[in-house]
């Protein structure tokens, strides 16, 4: 039987160690928290259902769903209220909805994109010229802002580009690889040149997808961690200790942990890259000198909760976003109780507001009073909230910036080259839980031969890899 350990018990560290032993290996999982699933994390107050992280991952990306079944959950699975989603930008001071049929960055339908008053007459006309671009090859990689400002012009990047990725990296365009975080429009660009002309040939393709947009589990996505780790009783050891280091030995892996050493013939870094690279230094000094240059950015949530009476200001849909150009300390902010059903009861409302670096040094009492000010100055909306609910997130959002895709093919190759190691995460190819349960399951093929659900060994998985779910809709 083979001896794996796995480092870290966040949903990729839960993931391959729940693969792993389904396919009779002899796993130990080490974290050091003090309880299981990283950022996943969901409470209960007042009766409504709060996700202290991730609130939903993408319905087009299967891995998800695939395991929630497996486990059992799949009576649980729902999706996001599609038929009333409506998501606002602000704009000097007002929420205006993004255009219907917006393809993230690009109009996958002409008439809304002519009538929105969130960009102007003259980006309009750059957005119709860039229809007549002709197919070109781009060699290396570029900024997000760049790629846009290239096709749509600075407003876009300002008031579609730049909003949208905050929400989901939050982190810079400047900065942020196209070819890692956009690169569907980048093969668009290379096909048809134009990313309006290739957005409206995915759409009358049918190829853009039916259903919900986003899913999740009625009991949150904790029950998912929960089920995993019922799943793992008796088969899994979890080791709740911090991972030292990693040496190669005999053939296999000697890993301490608390003091004691213990050895396994394969060794799993399912950790953050800037957590991994300390770790894997004695095993391969380039490996770790690669993984940490790949940096992080903070995160937290604000969950507040209203009686459902006081807040009939509130417009409806599914949030909105904030540009920053127009930002104090606020990214996004979500209605909870439109965007699920099973979230939050009948007498209830919760905003879930999203900071990023910027807030992270603010004390608690700080964030909810600034959260408030910015809800008046926006929604005018000034109600007393029933409760709040804030979770702090350091360096959990890894940052695909530019040069991304050398640096993890880098990285690949070297992992490659290292029997019995693999990396697995939101280090590499994609930041949403379907890419962290995808990359745990491969990594878990890998060191087995065997394939989990039983696909034949070697088959690639459903679904490319891609951007994180977005946080307001």
């Amino acid at each position: 039987m083979k001896r794996v350990v796995v480092a870290g018990g966040g949903i990729t560290g839960l993931a391959a160690a729940y693969y792993l032993s389904r396919a009779g290996a002899s796993v130990r999982l080490i974290d050091k928290a003090p309880r299981p699933g990283g950022v996943i994390q969901t409470i209960a107050v007042e009766g409504c259902t709060l996700e202290q992280g991730p609130d939903s991952f993408l319905a087009a990306k299967p891995a998800a769903v695939e395991l929630a079944r497996e486990l059992g959950l799949e009576g649980d699975i729902i999706g996001s209220n599609d038929s009333t989603r409506v998501t606002y930008v602000l704009r000097k001071g007002r929420l205006i909805p993004l255009p219907e049929g917006l393809m993230m960055v690009a109009p996958a339908r002409v008439g809304p994109m002519v009538r929105t008053s969130l960009v102007g007459w003259g980006t309009k006309l750059r957005m119709g010229l860039e229809y007549f671009r002709r197919p070109r090859r781009m060699d290396g990689d570029r900024s997000v802002a760049e790629f846009m400002r290239d096709h749509y012009g600075e407003e876009s990047l300002e008031y579609l580009g730049e909003p949208l990725l905050a929400g989901v990296y939050g982190g810079d365009p400047e900065k942020l690889s196209v070819r890692s975080v956009l690169g569907r429009f980048v093969e668009m660009e290379e096909k048809y040149g134009s990313l309006t002309r290739g957005a409206l040939a995915l759409r009358r393709s049918g190829r853009t997808g039916g259903g919900p947009l986003f899913r999740t589990l009625k009991r949150g996505l904790g029950s998912m961690v929960d089920a995993l780790v019922a799943a793992m009783a008796g088969k899994v050891e979890m080791i709740r200790a911090e991972a030292e280091t990693v040496e190669a030995a005999g053939g296999g892996y000697r890993i301490r942990a608390a003091g004691e050493w213990m050895e396994a013939d394969g060794f799993v870094a399912a950790c953050p890259a800037w957590a991994a690279a300390p770790l894997l230094r004695p095993v391969n000094a380039r490996l770790a000198e690669v993984l940490e240059t790949i940096p992080y950015h903070d995160a937290m949530t604000l969950s507040l909760g209203y009686r459902r009476q006081d807040c009939a200001r509130l417009p409806p849909g599914f949030g909105f976003l904030v540009p920053r150009r127009e930002r104090e300390k606020m990214l996004a902010c979500t209605f909870v109780h439109n965007k699920f059903d099973h979230r939050v009861p009948a007498g209830m409302a919760v905003l879930r507001c999203f900071f990023g670096r910027d807030a992270i040094a603010m004390d608690d009492a700080g964030v909810v009073a600034a959260a408030r000010r910015e809800l008046e100055r926006i929604l005018d909306f000034s109600a007393e909230p029933v409760f709040s609910s804030l979770a702090r997130w350091p360096r959990a959002m890894a940052q695909y910036t530019v040069g991304h895709e050398e640096r993890a093919a880098e990285i690949e190759s070297i992992v490659r080259g290292i029997p019995g190691l693999e990396v697995a995460g939101n280090s590499l190819r994609g930041i949403g839980i379907p890419d962290c349960i995808r990359s745990a399951r491969e990594a878990a093929e890998s060191l087995t031969g065997q394939a989990p659900l039983g696909r034949p060994a070697g088959t690639p998985q459903s679904g490319p890899p891609g951007s994180r779910e977005r946080t307001a809709g």
